[in-house]
């Protein structure tokens, strides 16, 4: 049964390095694509002379992406093994990327935004559920911090191809599409050595997975709204206070080196001090730094309290991750990532808008503000509810 996967309690046992491996270096890998893509995409339809509104259409098609996948987990780990799906999800990827590099014509870009959406959605559903699987509970936060730490130095990497290589020529997609195909090759090789397999999604898991942890799909939204709000944030903080536009933009890489840099710090502390306190402590972090984002004025203060929001905001995702692999295994496992990425979707899309609508009608300052008053409120919804998983062995609103 569904429910007893969240009960029962899983024997210590070796954790499954091959298969770790496999994960983060998948994981790292999509994350090096999306980093890239983004901004580069971007970069190359403005050049192109194609309106605003067609390249935002072209970005939403990503997400569309993202959802169709997601929506059909459970059918596609039924159709084909967990870490095969994996693979042939990054070889889709690198087929996407390869595709930008070749072709000029809008419409087939529209089509590879699509297939990349699609794959990398796969690639994280699949990807955390396995690294639950293959990971003991001894080692889960600090396995879970690595993985965190590869996801925020790919996202890192990725833009900082641009300056090295151009946007013309799709130079820049080529070469990220050979790494991921090798990275697909370095998993079939790894992939030979692994123990575990992630499970198949049964049907209707998305829908038994919120009903049986709502705490821990909302850790997920809260993340992704601060997340998306934070990066949508920092560039027009620091042009309005003087800066140019590159350094802006290069600040968003500045603070991810800082982000994956504590993930496996905060994982450490997962594994040694409750899970549920944390979770909490890393919202409340989040909630003060962007409420004392306003009244820093020097580049050093808006920095240091940008890194620490940055790290804070993610360790609510690694404390998520850790908090799956604990209560939950079995197909729920898949169900419960790909719960994470649609609540992670929906957060990002509400952060991003909210925050921009608040800057619009109120004041830059109040942007900040809002997300801040904005995190209190998860903070408290989550110390009042996530203290008590420890007590029911179930999340509180199970």
């Amino acid at each position: 049964m569904q429910t007893a996967e969240t009960t029962e309690l899983v024997p210590d046992f070796a954790p499954d390095w091959a298969a770790i491996a496999v994960v983060i270096l998948g994981v790292t890998a999509f994350a090096v694509g999306q980093g890239l893509t983004y901004p580069l995409i971007a970069l190359i339809l403005e050049s192109r002379g194609v309106s605003s509104s067609m390249a935002g259409l072209n970005a939403s098609v990503f997400a569309l992406g993202l959802a169709s996948s997601t929506l059909i987990i459970g059918k596609l780990t039924q159709a084909m093994r967990g870490d095969r799906l994996i693979v042939a999800s990054l070889l889709g990827v690198s087929v996407a990327l390869a595709t930008f590099s070749t072709f000029d014509q809008l419409w087939i870009w529209f089509v590879a935004r699509f297939l990349l959406g699609f794959c990398t959605s796969i690639i994280y559903t699949v990807s955390e559920a396995w690294l639950n699987t293959a990971c003991p509970d001894r080692l889960r936060g600090r396995v879970s911090g690595a993985y965190s730490a590869g996801m925020c130095a790919g996202f890192a990497a990725g833009p900082l191809a641009i300056p090295l290589v151009g946007i013309e020529d799709g130079f820049a997609f080529a070469m990220t599409a050979a790494y991921v195909a090798l990275v697909a090759f370095a998993s079939v090789m790894l992939g030979r050595y692994a123990r575990t397999r992630p499970e198949a999604s049964e049907a209707g898991g998305l829908l038994t997975f919120v009903k049986l942890a709502p705490v821990l799909t909302l850790m997920v939204v809260a993340f992704g709204f601060s997340d998306i709000a934070a990066i949508s944030m920092i560039p027009l903080y620091f042009v309005e206070r003087g800066y140019s536009q590159n350094f802006a933009a290069f600040v968003v890489t500045m603070v991810a080196l800082p982000t994956a840099l504590a993930q496996p710090f905060v994982g450490w502390l997962l594994d040694r001090l409750s899970r549920p306190v944390i979770a909490v402590a890393g919202s409340l972090i989040t909630a003060a730094a962007f409420l004392v984002l306003p009244f820093m004025t020097s580049q050093a203060a808006l920095l240091i309290t940008i890194s620490i929001l940055g790290a804070a905001s993610f360790s609510l995702y690694t404390a998520a991750l850790t908090l799956l692999g604990e209560r939950f295994r079995g197909g729920l496992l898949v169900s419960g990532a790909a719960v994470f990425a649609l609540a992670y979707a929906i957060g990002s899309a509400t952060g991003s808008g909210a925050t921009g609508l608040t800057m619009d009608l109120v004041s830059v300052d109040a942007g900040p503000v809002f997300v801040g008053l904005l995190m209190l409120g998860f903070t408290g919804f989550f110390a009042l509810n996530l203290m008590r998983i420890r007590a029911s062995g179930r999340d509180a609103d199970a």
